[in-house]
């Protein structure tokens, strides 16, 4: 089933005539936890805790229902929210999409997810999403990234925090492993692009981390 998927996806892909960021957009705009939370766990988390469609309120909310759905959800809507980004983008790499090509699909794909067609154009922090396509594109500066939010995470506890922190380390990491910007094309730009995206999502969080009422992950 998954084979027939993936391929249906890339025969939608090339019948765009190389318009992958239409595809990325929509395909990014997907609201995994809004959907699995709603059609599965019976919630609108777009009502509950957060008002977020990301892992994090998935996981929060439908703890309180049953705890056991809960982590199964909220892992499932962390897997597919990242998994969505990178999909895209590795079809149109083995199209032979230029490095520029893979990069602008990146950058929609994360606002895909941020301001969701499907969601009144409403959507979520983007790190889940955000973190797919730059595993693809900055898979070392991405996986000291993933080992820095790990670590904060289980440190502080608070989800927010340990993103913009990990966000902070792939910025860091990349600028330290390529002096000439992102490899094939020697600019940062549409990295800074999709860091000020999540940044921008998170100032809510910020404001709350400032006033300490942003909640902990339990």
């Amino acid at each position: 089933m998954l084979s027939s998927i993936l391929e249906g996806l890339v025969d939608l892909i090339t019948s765009f005539n190389g318009s992958f960021y239409i595809i990325a957009y929509l395909i990014g705009g997907i609201p995994f936890g809004y959907l699995l939370a709603k059609y599965i766990g019976g919630v609108n988390i777009k009502e509950a805790g957060s008002g977020n469609i990301g892992a994090t309120n998935v996981l929060r909310v439908l703890k309180e229902k049953d705890p056991k759905l809960a982590k199964k959800l909220g892992a499932l809507t962390l897997l597919l929210d990242a998994f969505k980004g990178a999909i895209v983008l590795l079809i149109a790499k083995y199209l032979g999409a230029s490095d520029m090509t893979l990069w602008s699909i990146a950058v929609f794909a994360v606002i895909g997810h941020c301001y969701s067609p499907f969601l009144n154009f409403e959507g979520g922090k983007g790190v889940a999403t955000g973190f797919g396509v730059l595993l693809v594109l900055l898979p070392i500066p991405s996986l000291i990234a993933l080992a820095v939010w790990f670590i904060a995470a289980k440190g502080l506890k608070i989800s927010s925090l340990s993103s913009l922190i990990a966000l902070l380390s792939i910025l860091i990491s990349s600028y330290l492993l390529y002096n000439d910007g992102a490899p094939g094309i020697q600019t940062f730009t549409p990295l800074w692009i999709i860091s000020f995206i999540i940044f921008y999502k998170h100032i809510p969080n910020i404001k709350r981390m400032i006033l300490r009422e942003e909640k902990r992950v339990a």
